[in-house]
Formats: structure tokens, C-alpha cells, sequence
């Protein structure tokens, strides 16, 4: 892990392919749409093709680098949806047509402002027109992520025509944040009595979900809450909130969708499994849930550190004070800002307002540089005699409960945490080359050169992690059994792992030193 090579090793799965034996090879740098890409080819059929794989079970698999291995015995079938294949053509020609005019309008570089919002009328245009015609959800993403790469290299000529000094870091560009997204037609999902328990459980296995089903999923918490009868939600402005809110997640390996929807369900399960409904208000249960979901919104993927010492937009924005947990709000806000996705538009004004004042403090208490700040005074109040009536109190329960969940992925099993210690070592070591590239400090816990999984992980659970679910556990006995407790498993077995990885090198060691008394004697024979 250190030097990084295991994020270089290829993954191999195993298809069924109409009953012949097929496989695909990609390395974890891979897309979900190259991805997509290959298993067209092993299928034999075109790239605008749906495709989806099932396991043996018949569950649908994550189309995604993050997706399981398998084995040669328990092949994923490929199924292709091919249904609306001949109305695709005028579809595909007026695609075209649309990103033939991109690229021309692309070549005028002194245009790039008209040009970017040109590509998002444009998009606009094209999904109305797919969504009229009847193309399937799938393909209109597809169509997007195209025109997103575009977007994508609009903003990469506007800075290379713009003289940044050092704050030619990660830009938050302001227009890139979407405030409204119409609704797809994808498909309803029904959800089994099963997953409707297992939903509620910190084990819940986050990894084998779509896009759509994640959505899904977080419409379900909020109805199944109580919070979208007792805010008078609609149900489209849920989903329009919550896909616009999935459009300002970036696609970085660790701070993207995912690791939202990761946040959100453990927080949905620390509410079940404490009965935070007979604590606390329907009030606080939608603060707690909308904070998890908009904690980490456009996030570009480089930490407060890195903001601050390349003295980036945000960083001079918010005067070094948490400038990304102060981007998280305001973004959020401006989402809530639009009618369309406002959840909390039926509101009374005294409500809204302890909404809005209860997500800030939320979303600002995940930044770590606060971590001592807040447990110590969450310590004194459990210490002393804690009072669900005390509204600062409850404040600081809040607080800790959100970050609780933010860094909570060591309470899974080892199987769904160990895939987020790869995701988040990948962003480290993207944001430590980048550092070292411009002359800035590097954290030894993010160089690539420097840094372990064990090493990782040893400190932040034994310091960080099991002291504050303990503490928590203090007014919640039942997390002793269902997160402290996996926790100091977790502890134990990266302990175990960093003896295997001393053993090792101290052999290597005695080796080197063995090859250098050789090469002594040797010296001294031949002399």
C-alpha cells in the first residue's frame, strides 16, 4: 500500500453471457463507463446498450471498479436491454448533432463563458426531448456523462486562459453547483420486507446498490421517518432534492454519492437502533437526516489543509475557517433556495429557521479540525447528568452523532469497510503528489511512500474512533455490542496486520544486512 502498487492491480469478473463463459479485466482507476463499455463488447452488442448483471442470487450488481470479485463458479449473468433500439437512431442523431456543435463551439476559446452555459441549455434541451421520445433513464445518463466530459474540458481551457497565482488549485466553479434537476422516469423500486429491516442495520452493505436504488432508499428513510407527512413534503420535490442533490457529489473516490448515502444510512440506523424517536423531535430527526445528506456537497477532493496552504477560492472565501464544511452549507442552501427543491417549503418560518441554524451546526461540526472541541464538551454533559430537554444538550448529541457516522466506516463488517480504506488512501494520494508537485507540506499519513493500511488505521480507530462510540455508548448501552465492540475487532485485526508487515520488512532488513557482510568477506578475500 505504501507505494501504491495495489491500486495499479487489475480486477477480473466472471460472466455469464447466454450460458457462455466470458470474462472482463479493468484496474480500479477504470470508470463505471469504461466498465460499461466492456462488458458491451463480452456481450457482443452496442455501446448504447443496457446492461446489467445479476449474481447467482439474482441481485443486480453495481456496474462500478468498486464492484465484488467473483469466481469462475459464480459468474454474473449479463442481461442487454435492447428494447427501443430502432427509435434510438433519430435519438442518436440529435446527440450528435448537439455535441458537433459543442465541438465546434469549443474551438473559440475567447468564448468559454457563453460556450458553458450554451452546453447546459443544450442538455437541457436533449433531455426533455429523450425523456418525450420515451429513451430509457439509463441512456439519458449516458448522453449526459458525455456532455459532462465536455463540461468538464470548458472549465480546464477557462483556467488555462486565466492567470491564477496560487490559487490556480481545485476551483469551485459557482456555476457548476446544479439547483434544480427534473425528474426521470426510472424505475420504481419495491422494496422487500427484508431490505426494509436491513436498511436499519450498521451492517447494511452498501456497496451492492445503483445510483437510482440509493435514491431510493433515501426517499424511503424519510417517509418511513414520519418527516415527509409532518413537513407536508411533496414527494417529487423529495426527488428532485435529492437528485440534485446526487448531481453535486463529485466523482471522487471517497467524498462522492456513495459515501453519502453511507453517512445517511448509518445515521438512519443510529436513530433505529438508539430510538432517537423517543428522545429527540421529528424536527431534530430532519436536521440529523438532511445534514448526513448534504455534509460533504461539491466536495473537490483536496482536505481544509490543502485549501489553506495553496490558499485556494474557498480558503480566502472563508478566511481559513473550515472553508470546505462552509461550501458543504451554502451549497445545500442554494439547492433548498429553488422552490422545485425546497422539502421544507411548507415549513412555518420558526421552523425552517431552527432547520437551517440545526444543519449548519451539524455541517460544520464534521470538520476534524473541532474533533477535541466537541467531545470534550459532549464528555462533560454524559459526565455530568445529560438532559434530553436541554436544547444545548441535545445540540451537542446531534453533533456527535454526525460525526459519529461521517467516519463510522470501521463499525462494518470488514468486507464493506476495507474497500473505503482503499477509496480514501486513493484521495490522499492524489492530494499528497499534488502537494509535493507544488511545494507545499505533505501529511505523513497521506504520502504514498509513507503510509500503510495498517498505519492508517491503527491511530484513527484506537484514538479517535473507539473513544467517541464509547462515550456515546454511555447514554446508549445497546452500541457497546453493535459498534464499540466491532470497532476494537477492527483495531485487533489491523494490529495483527501491522505485525505481519514488520515481520516482513525486518527480514528484508536482516537480508540486506546478510548481502552487505557478504559482499565484505568477499571484498576481503579478493584483497
Amino acid at each position: 500500500m505504501g507505494n501504491g502498487a495495489s491500486y495499479s492491480k487489475a480486477k477480473t469478473v466472471y460472466l455469464d453471457v447466454n450460458g457462455e463463459q466470458q470474462k472482463i479485466v479493468f484496474s480500479t482507476h477504470s470508470s463505471s463507463r469504461d466498465i460499461s463499455d466492456l462488458l458491451c463488447v463480452a456481450a457482443g452488442v452496442g455501446k448504447w446498450v443496457n446492461i446489467t448483471l445479476r449474481d447467482q442470487d439474482g441481485a443486480f450488481v453495481s456496474v462500478a471498479p468498486t464492484m465484488p470479485i467473483n469466481t469462475v463458479r459464480n459468474p454474473y449473468k449479463v442481461h442487454a436491454h435492447d428494447q427501443q433500439r430502432n427509435a434510438q437512431g433519430s435519438n442518436d442523431e440529435f446527440l450528435q448533432g448537439v455535441m458537433t456543435q459543442v465541438a465546434e463551439q469549443f474551438n473559440k476559446a475567447f468564448k468559454v463563458q457563453d460556450l458553458k452555459e450554451e452546453v447546459s441549455s443544450r442538455l437541457t434541451a436533449m433531455e426533455r426531448r429523450m425523456e418525450t421520445e420515451g429513451l430509457k433513464a439509463i441512456e439519458i445518463e449516458k448522453c449526459k456523462m458525455e456532455i459532462g466530459h465536455l463540461k468538464d474540458e470548458l472549465l480546464a481551457a477557462k483556467k488555462s486562459h486565466a492567470k491564477f497565482c496560487k490559487c490556480s488549485g481545485p476551483v469551485v466553479d459557482e456555476k457548476r453547483i446544479v439547483t434544480k434537476r427534473d425528474v426521470p422516469k426510472y424505475p420504481k423500486y419495491t422494496l422487500s420486507n427484508e431490505t426494509i429491516k436491513y436498511l436499519k442495520k450498521p451492517t447494511f452493505d452498501i456497496w451492492h446498490w445503483e445510483s437510482n436504488e440509493m435514491l431510493c432508499l433515501l426517499e424511503h428513510m424519510y417517509h418511513e421517518l414520519g418527516l415527509v407527512k409532518e413537513f407536508n413534503m411533496n414527494p417529487i420535490v423529495l426527488k428532485r432534492f435529492l437528485l440534485c442533490v446526487q448531481e453535486n457529489y463529485r466523482n471522487n473516490p471517497f467524498h462522492n454519492f456513495r459515501h453519502c448515502f453511507c453517512v445517511t444510512q448509518m445515521m438512519y440506523g443510529m436513530i433505529h437502533l438508539c430510538e432517537l424517536h423517543t428522545k429527540l423531535s421529528l424536527l431534530d430527526m430532519a436536521t440529523l437526516m438532511t445534514s448526513a445528506v448534504c455534509h460533504d456537497l461539491d466536495h473537490p477532493g483536496y482536505n481544509n489543509t490543502y485549501q489553506i496552504n495553496a490558499r485556494t477560492d474557498l480558503a480566502v472565501r472563508y478566511n481559513d475557517i473550515s472553508p470546505l464544511e462552509n461550501h458543504h452549507c451554502a451549497v445545500a442552501f442554494k439547492i433548498l433556495s429553488n422552490p422545485d427543491c425546497n422539502i421544507f417549503g411548507n415549513c412555518a418560518k420558526d421552523e425552517y429557521k431552527q432547520i437551517r441554524q440545526g444543519m449548519i451546526s451539524l455541517i460544520l461540526a464534521t470538520d476534524m479540525a473541532r474533533h477535541s472541541e466537541i467531545l470534550d464538551k459532549f464528555k462533560s454533559q454524559v459526565t455530568g447528568n445529560f438532559d434530553f430537554n436541554s436544547a444545548e444538550h441535545v445540540n451537542s448529541l446531534k453533533m456527535v452523532l454526525i460525526k459519529c457516522c461521517d467516519i463510522s466506516n470501521e463499525v462494518r463488517p470488514m468486507e464493506i469497510s476495507e474497500p473505503w480504506v482503499d477509496c480514501l488512501l486513493e484521495e490522499y494520494f492524489m492530494q499528497s503528489d499534488r502537494e509535493k508537485m507544488e511545494g507545499l507540506p505533505v501529511a505523513p499519513f497521506m504520502d504514498r511512500d509513507k503510509v500503510t493500511k495498517p498505519t492508517a488505521q491503527i491511530g484513527f480507530i484506537k484514538f479517535v474512533l473507539i473513544p467517541m462510540f464509547e462515550v456515546v455508548a454511555r447514554l446508549f448501552s445497546q452500541l457497546d455490542d453493535q459498534m464499540v465492540e466491532p470497532l476494537r475487532e477492527a483495531l485487533y485485526r489491523y494490529e495483527e496486520l501491522k505485525l505481519i508487515e514488520d515481520s516482513k520488512k525486518e527480514e528484508v532488513e536482516i537480508e540486506e544486512l546478510q548481502e552487505e557482510e557478504d559482499d565484505v568477506i568477499v571484498a576481503g578475500n579478493t584483497y
